[in-house]
This record gives structure tokens, C-alpha cells and sequence, in this order.
């Protein structure tokens, strides 16, 4: 068995459609699955959105963005600063730590408008922002034009500070999503290590947004008096996750815990999640930089469970009204990540689960934790009734997007450049 691996400008490293994977065990009415690699050799591919017939517009956090078409044929429509083999570039975006070309959505009226939308870091500001960008895409799928910046004014770490832990551009959010109940755009943000941003009524970091297609609130948004009126939910750490429940709408995210209890959270409408890490709260300390988001961690002595009492994701002591999590990994942070449901009776008893993905945590250079769960979630995304690890034919990695495509197969990125497609047989 061998793979093809096309260089980067002749057709951007797109694989053979072969199948590299094996049957997995099965247990009754469960699907035995098989992968393939649609695309591979990429620089961190972080996001995709797919057409119903099957093209896939996908991003790689420091080239830009691209698109797979049915055929299999890839053209490079908009470049970050740096690269040269892309229809169009634009100078002003950068890419620096968890910072780039992060999620993509397209239209739900594409076919009218021809229209797609993705998450960027800019240096058109100073300081430098994080902007959703807006932009209209040709008939022939190799250019894109009309570049509307809808949102230009989310927050963006600048540089590493004072504490211990992240560089520039940390703490990023990023993900991009059309809800098929309301059309309106979700826009998850992250706290860029800056403890005055999540309970922030202005600054937009640490946020779920909520917008129409111009960028401005959502018709029915309703954060608290003196907030953004584009801000959904607010309180948040890093959210990198979102979907939308198949049956009820219910939109449902994914968050970064701070070495201990990553989260699953149905969103409520001007909800807080909870999440302060600013000093002197609930009896804290100072702590470095102003940021008490690590400060458990520098204490050996604890176990995960103290140090969620020392810095809860959802602080209900100090927010007793906050939105209360669904799941929280078992007081572990394993860098969860992406979102999905899987549906379609192809998936047999996984139909309408709740997929995760993990990229795990390297202790001593061995990753722990990467995989995808499978989770039975209550159709208010209020409670979980079942956990499982879905077994997957090329093992772990750093999974990083999860979508499901119009075929009803599941296509993941990983980082470590590939992205699979995961047939269920």
C-alpha cells in the first residue's frame, strides 16, 4: 500500500483517495469504519466548510485559505503575509502563535450570493485585532474579491507577558459557525491571557458573538445593560468548539480548561460562563501578570480537583446564576477543541451523538488524551448520559476540526497536516 504525495504547487498536496485504514471492532448497531486521506502536507489545517456537492473550503493557520473541489482539483484563494502561491494575498494578515487564519463558514445562501466568511488575525490595527472577514468568491472557485472585514475589533494577545504561559496570540478562539435555526453567525472568542477581558461588558475577547451577515447583533441578542449588543455569552476562557444541537437548535460549545476541566456548555442567550482569572477574586492572591488563570498549577500539592476549587472554569461561588456545564472531562484539560453531531441512520447508534475532538497534552514529550468522544447529550445540552472514545482507524492525533460533510461522512484535521475522511461501513 502506498500514498501519493503531491507537492504543495502542483495540486496542494492533495492524496490519494485510497483507503489507509482498517475496520475497527464493532459492537452491535455501531459502524465499522474506514479512512481516507483527502489532503495532506498542509501547515496546520485548522478549519473546514463544505457545499452540498462535496467541495470543501479549508484553512491552514499561517498560508490562508483554500478550496477542494469535487474533482479533487485545489485552488489557493487568499494568502497571509509570506505566502506566494495563492490567487490573492493580503499583507495585513499575520500569523503568530494560536493566532492566523483560524475558522471558515460558508453562506447559507451561497448559491445566491457566493459568499464566505473567515476568522484572521490583522495587522491593518494597532494594536493587532482578530477580524472576520467577508468575502465573495468567483464562479470558476480560484479567486475572491469584495473583502468585507464585518467584525474588525476582537481582541488579539500582542506579546508574551510577564506569566509563564503562552506567547503572542494565545488564548485565540476562533471558530466560525452558521446556525441552521436562526442563520444568524456564531463567533467564538478567547481570553488572550488577559484577566480584565471575559467579564469584560465591551472588550470582546472571551465571548460567544452572535451576528447577521453585516457583522452587526442579532436580532433577539440579549447580554446584559452595558454590554457589546453583538456579545451572545460572555465569561468565557477559549472556546474553540461550537455546533448546534440536530433537533432542538441548541447551541453548544466546547472551552479550554486551565489544566483541569475542559467543558461541553449549552449557551444561554446573555449567559455568563463563569470564568474570571482576574486577582483577588474569591479569595485569591495576586498572581503573575495580573492573570490567575496557571496559579494552581505552580503548587505541586494539588490535585486537579483543588485546583478547580482554587480557579474554576465556572466560578458559581462568586456567579451563582452562571451557565452550568454539561460535561468537564474529569478534572482534566486536554485541549478539547472542535464540535459536531454526527446524523444520519448510516452511523447506527451514533446517529445524533455529540462528537469532541481532543489534541491532547505532551507530559515529558508523550501526548495524552487525543482522541474523539462520542457523547450522548441531552437534547437541552444540559446533562450527558454516556461517554465513549470513538475508535478510529489512523490512531491519535491532534484533532483540530471536526465537520461532517454533505455525504454524511466525517472529515478531521489534524495538525500534523493531514485531513481524513472516516466512512462509517
Amino acid at each position: 500500500m502506498s500514498q501519493r504525495l503531491a507537492l504543495r504547487p502542483l495540486c496542494a498536496a492533495i492524496a490519494s483517495a485510497v483507503i489507509v485504514g482498517f475496520p475497527t471492532v464493532a459492537t452491535a448497531n455501531e459502524p465499522q469504519l474506514s479512512q481516507s486521506e483527502v489532503l495532506t502536507g498542509l501547515e496546520n489545517p485548522w478549519d473546514m466548510a463544505f457545499l452540498p456537492d462535496g467541495t470543501m473550503f479549508y484553512t491552514e493557520r499561517c498560508r490562508g485559505l483554500s478550496v477542494r473541489l469535487p474533482d479533487g482539483d485545489v485552488e489557493h484563494l487568499l494568502g497571509m503575509e509570506g505566502t506566494d502561491d495563492y490567487a490573492t494575498t493580503a499583507d495585513d494578515l499575520v500569523c503568530q502563535g494560536q493566532a492566523g487564519m483560524n475558522g471558515v463558514a460558508v453562506d447559507p445562501d451561497f448559491d445566491d450570493n457566493r459568499t464566505i466568511y473567515v476568522y484572521s488575525a490583522s495587522s491593518k490595527s494597532e494594536p493587532r485585532t482578530n477580524r472576520v472577514l467577508r468575502m465573495t468568491v468567483n464562479s470558476d472557485f480560484d479567486e475572491v474579491s469584495d473583502r468585507t472585514d464585518i467584525i474588525d475589533d476582537i481582541p488579539y494577545k500582542p506579546a508574551a507577558t510577564d506569566h509563564p504561559f503562552g506567547d503572542a496570540g494565545a488564548h485565540n478562539g476562533g471558530r466560525l459557525r452558521f446556525s441552521p435555526d436562526d442563520g444568524y453567525l456564531y463567533v467564538t472568542t478567547g481570553d488572550n491571557h488577559n484577566s480584565e477581558i471575559p467579564q469584560s461588558p465591551e472588550l470582546l475577547g472571551g465571548k460567544v458573538l452572535r451576528i447577521d451577515r453585516d457583522g452587526d447583533a442579532a436580532e433577539g441578542n440579549e447580554p446584559p445593560e452595558g454590554f457589546d449588543p453583538r456579545i451572545y455569552t460572555y465569561g468565557h476562557r477559549n472556546v474553540q468548539g461550537i455546533t448546534f444541537h440536530p433537533d432542538t437548535g441548541q447551541p453548544i460549545v466546547t472551552e479550554h480548561g486551565p489544566w483541569h476541566s475542559d467543558e461541553i456548555n449549552a449557551l444561554v442567550n446573555g449567559g455568563n460562563s463563569g470564568w474570571d482569572p482576574r486577582p483577588n477574586m474569591a479569595g485569591r492572591g495576586d498572581c503573575p501578570d495580573d492573570y490567575c488563570g496557571y496559579e494552581p498549577n505552580q503548587n505541586e500539592g494539588m490535585d486537579p480537583q483543588e485546583r478547580a476549587d482554587y480557579m474554576p472554569v465556572t466560578d458559581t461561588e462568586t456567579y451563582p446564576d452562571a451557565m452550568q456545564p454539561a460535561w468537564t472531562n474529569n478534572g482534566l484539560s486536554q485541549g478539547i477543541v472542535a464540535a459536531e453531531f454526527l446524523t444520519g441512520e448510516q452511523w447506527g447508534n451514533w446517529d445524533g451523538r455529540l462528537l469532541v475532538g481532543f489534541m491532547g497534552i505532551g507530559f515529558g514529550g508523550t501526548p495524552v488524551g487525543q482522541r474523539i468522544n462520542l457523547i450522548d447529550i441531552a437534547e437541552d445540552g444540559l446533562s450527558v448520559n454516556d461517554v465513549a472514545e470513538m475508535p478510529l482507524p489512523m490512531g491519535s492525533a491532534r484533532f483540530r476540526s471536526i465537520v461532517q460533510g454533505p455525504e454524511g461522512d466525517l472529515y478531521t484535521a489534524v495538525d500534523e497536516g493531514i485531513i481524513y475522511r472516516i466512512t462509517p461501513e
